[in-house]
């Protein structure tokens, strides 16, 4: 049981990762939340019981509801001849309302979810593929001023290196998720970029399959992202989060770069607290970043044999799993890196994904 509930969270965090500039959807309404950007908590109970029929929308509706979209496209410039390619199999996806209204009720330690998406086979894979793809990885490290072992981690991360990237149809489940109506406007506004993607020939209708909220290719970009952070990594004029390394790891390091990545600086590391060090002071707002020497004269010191960086060096303490778990002492990218995904949980699982790939 534990191992299912483990495996039901990491889908939860990647759904609420989605709140993020990156991932897939915006989180669910409070009464639906999956997970807080602290991690692990998934809260109040699924709407997995209320039927479309009851928000007054019945799949039956679903094919007009297509016809409607198709009118806003072309009035955000998208041709009769895109719109004929990519509804040519359009279709609702009952599945895919499933899979946004199955919420985990269960609490997952950070130990929990590192035993399940970290394993020591991931970190190894994870230096094989750097050397397999080491010159492409460091063209948009240096392009970019992004190390290479995160980028590595984001890609190892969010698709296992390029295997698992989503089999649905990206036009058909976000029709569908704009059709359901809870967040309408959020999922309309990703089916017009998916259509602007298309195209603008950067993939052919019916090979852009992803995600069932829509995240797309080996980075798992949604696709606002993919055009606001997509990027052209080996100069054929397309960008290709597919089927083409040097776009994937030039996308990601370009998100990165963009969203305000510190180069040659590092993500965190774990600390030990003082006994009774306040729960106030835990968190990622930027009122409560100290000095990496503010935090040492409030008796902060590292976990194990890694120096603490520079004094001067904006730092922030989170505390994942409460006072009762680990600590750990973090910086700006780990920031930067929560803007992919908002959880502790995934931020720390790169940090230390990139860590080993490095070491």
């Amino acid at each position: 049981m534990k191992q299912r509930a483990v495996a039901a969270l990491i889908g939860a965090l990647a759904l609420a990762g989605c709140a993020g500039k990156n991932q897939a959807a915006p989180p669910a309404p409070p009464a639906a939340q999956a997970a807080a950007p602290g991690g692990g908590m998934l809260s109040a109970k699924p709407a997995g019981q209320t039927t479309l029929a009851a928000q007054g929308r019945d799949p039956a509706e679903f094919p007009a509801y297509v016809e409607q979209l198709k009118q806003q496209a072309r009035a955000q410039g998208i041709s009769d001849a895109t719109l004929s390619s990519a509804f040519a199999n359009i279709h609702f996806v009952d599945r895919v309302i499933k899979s946004d209204r199955n919420q985990l009720e269960k609490k997952v330690t950070l130990d929990d979810y590192l035993t399940r998406v970290l394993p020591a086979w991931k970190i190894a894979q994870g230096k094989t593929q750097y050397r397999d793809h080491q010159a492409q990885v460091d063209a948009a490290a240096q392009r970019y001023g992004v190390q290479p072992q995160y980028i590595v981690a984001l890609w190892g991360m969010e698709s296992s290196f390029g295997k698992i990237q989503g089999k649905e149809d990206v036009i058909s489940a976000l029709a569908t998720l704009a059709f359901e109506g809870r967040r309408e406007a959020f999922f309309t506004k990703e089916l017009m970029a998916a259509l602007k993607i298309i195209q603008q020939g950067h993939i052919a209708a019916d090979q852009m399959k992803g995600s069932w909220a829509g995240a797309m290719g080996q980075s798992q970009f949604m696709p606002t992202s993919f055009l606001n952070y997509g990027a052209d990594g080996d100069g054929d004029g397309r960008i290709d989060i597919w089927t083409n390394p040097a776009d994937v790891f030039a996308s990601a390091a370009n998100y990165l770069a963009t969203e305000g990545w510190k180069p040659g600086e590092g993500w965190g590391q774990e600390v030990r607290l003082p006994a009774g060090f306040s729960a106030d002071l835990a968190g990622t707002k930027t009122s409560q970043a100290k000095s990496v020497a503010q935090w040492q004269q409030l008796g902060v010191t590292p976990a194990d044999a890694k120096a603490l960086p520079g004094a001067a060096t904006r730092a922030w303490i989170i505390t994942p799993d409460d006072l009762q778990g680990r600590a750990f002492m973090v910086y700006d990218n780990f920031r930067t890196i929560m803007h992919w995904n908002r959880s502790y949980y995934f931020a720390i699982s790169i940090g230390m994904m990139a860590d080993g790939v490095a070491g």
